[in-house]
């Protein structure tokens, strides 16, 4: 028994290596007790090697005896390895689909070791893939557009205003009506293009970053607006380190998901029972634009408003795509492009009553 209580302490060196997979390790002893979890088994299954020590499978997952028993098929050395896939279900998170190994183990005796690959991660990682394709694209694209919209559009208004001073005097008052929505409308568009062009204009001025402060900081923005009707509920994980990035860039970019989310939670706000929850965890062996890091910042803005339409769900990020009415659509897009500018990535899940805008920095 003393070799399986060595199992059980943190970050073995004999056991390091399996720190550096992405898939989720699992080691059971005799008497079916996880006595060792890797990096990515604490990520997957959101819990400590210290607190997974003293569990069992069963205590981890609601429908464990399918699990249960090919592990004991695995300690009867009917099989060498078996390979299969299974749905975990666990009590109050989402269940896990996963494609299962279990292969039975010399040492300790009785010994099996559990791999889970979540079989969404590869679908998740090809879908960042092209999200960051695609963000390339659309910064070219706007680039480009924002400069052929904004040289003419300088003409455009000169020529108003040239031809304001040259109305005769007689019919001054009706026409400059006119020449006044040509200059306005040039300003509401010149407005535009520079919002578009902002985070390609601004410096991106790096030091070292407290995510807490931020989100402390847009709480209080958020609350100034909000006085009454919204709750900013806070779930920290004070081990996260600082990092270096840009701060003023962060707090827009939660700034921005933010006030989206209060602008969708309107109706909640006038009934008093709006919810925005700012969450934050360390996520280990996290792939982010195809970079594997060992820590990561597993930021959350979650919100309990209506969700996001179906019709624009994959859309969201793409530059003038709004869900509400007189929405600019420009808010997530520089928020993506902030994010991915910290060499991150954000993503979004959505349902009625649950938003939830994730985002993941790598760590030092």
């Amino acid at each position: 028994m003393t070799r399986v209580s060595n199992f059980a302490e943190p970050r073995l060196p004999s056991m390091a290596g399996l720190d550096l997979l992405a898939s989720a390790v699992l080691l059971i002893d005799g008497s079916n007790h996880i006595v060792y979890a890797n990096a990515a088994a604490e990520n997957l299954l959101e819990s400590s090697l210290k607190a997974m020590s003293r569990q069992t499978l069963g205590d981890l997952f609601i429908n464990a005896a399918e699990l249960d028993n090919i592990t004991a098929q695995a300690r009867a050395h009917q099989f060498s390895d078996l390979r299969q896939e299974l749905t975990l279900e666990r009590l109050g998170r989402d269940a896990l689909q996963v494609h299962t190994i279990v292969s039975a183990l010399d040492e300790p005796p009785g010994g099996v070791l559990v791999e889970l690959r979540e079989t969404v991660q590869q679908m998740k990682l090809d879908r960042e893939e092209r999200l960051l394709d695609q963000s390339q694209v659309n910064k070219e694209l706007i680039r480009n557009l924002a400069h052929e919209i904004k040289n003419p559009l300088g003409g455009i208004r000169g020529a108003a205003q040239l031809l304001e001073m040259e109305l005769p005097p007689l019919h001054l008052g009706q026409l400059r009506e006119y020449t006044q929505v040509i200059i306005k409308e040039a300003d509401r568009l010149q407005t535009l293009v520079d919002r578009l062009l902002a985070p390609h204009r601004r410096p991106h001025i790096v030091g070292d970053v407290n995510i807490h402060e931020v989100l402390e900081r847009v709480r209080s923005l958020m609350m100034a607006e909000f006085p009454s009707g919204l709750a900013i509920l806070r779930d920290y994980d004070a081990s996260l380190p600082e990092f270096r990035g840009d701060k003023e860039q962060l707090i827009q970019t939660v700034l921005n998901i933010a006030h989206n989310a209060a602008q969708a939670l309107a109706g909640r706000i006038e009934a008093g029972d709006a919810q925005i929850t700012f969450k934050t965890r360390v996520a280990r062996q996290v792939t982010l634009a195809k970079v594997r890091y060992n820590l990561a910042l597993d930021l959350h803005i979650i919100d309990n408003g209506p969700g996001i339409s179906p019709q624009i769900r994959d859309r969201i990020f793409y530059p003038l795509v709004s869900g509400r009415e007189g929405g600019s659509g420009l808010g997530l897009t520089l928020a993506q492009t902030f994010v991915h500018q910290h060499l991150g990535v954000i993503e979004c899940e959505s349902r009625p009553g649950y938003t939830d805008f994730r985002i993941l920095l790598p760590l030092p």
